[in-house]
């Protein structure tokens, strides 16, 4: 069953998911579409759903992931 079923996205929650994903690509000079974004987008989900709902908070526990 995927993890995300059930999972019901509003457009801000996708436009603050974007807008971080976006922004850790570019400061890490990532192309959207390589491995490393999609494995960053997968945790920016799994941190987003467990509660960093602002986009700077969201960023920082992103930037905080080890391996990214």
């Amino acid at each position: 069953m995927p993890f995300l079923y059930g999972c019901a996205f509003t457009s801000e929650d996708l436009d603050v998911l974007s807008g971080v994903l976006n922004a850790w690509c570019a400061e890490r000079h990532i192309d959207i579409r390589s491995v490393e974004a999609q494995f960053a987008a997968s945790t920016a989900l799994d941190l987003y759903q467990s509660g960093h709902h602002e986009p700077d908070k969201l960023l920082s526990a992103l930037n905080g992931r080890t391996g990214l």
